[in-house]
């Protein structure tokens, strides 16, 4: 009964296929719709001021900076995970009831 069970964890495996480094299904489908929101505030721009350098200029950074916010980094997080974490932080409680009990008796 001398055997040496040892387990062995695999470092850097992702759960999913990527497109490229950090981006797979679910960063495209997120990406998707941040794109889809920026094309459609360029179109209102594009209505109001009727100049299509804006409207072209709107879509393309929307999109690249879609891309770039979805995108997870080497600790598996991207800015929209981390702007979600910090707001469900502070939506958290942050009251820590404290009872006053006898300062030097032991328990």
């Amino acid at each position: 009964m001398n055997e040496n069970n040892t387990l062995y964890i695999p470092m850097g495996v992702k759960t999913e296929n990527e497109f490229f480094s950090g981006f797979g299904k679910k960063e495209l489908l997120q990406a998707a719709a941040g794109t889809a929101f920026a094309l459609a505030i360029s179109l209102v721009i594009f209505f109001i001021s009727g100049n299509v350098t804006y409207t072209m200029v709107g879509i393309l950074s929307g999109a690249a900076g879609s891309v770039m916010m979805t995108a997870k980094d080497v600790y598996n997080m991207s800015v929209v995970t981390q702007a979600a974490n910090l707001i469900r932080f502070a939506r958290g409680q942050k009251i820590y009831p404290y009872v006053y009990g006898p300062e030097w008796e032991v328990y």
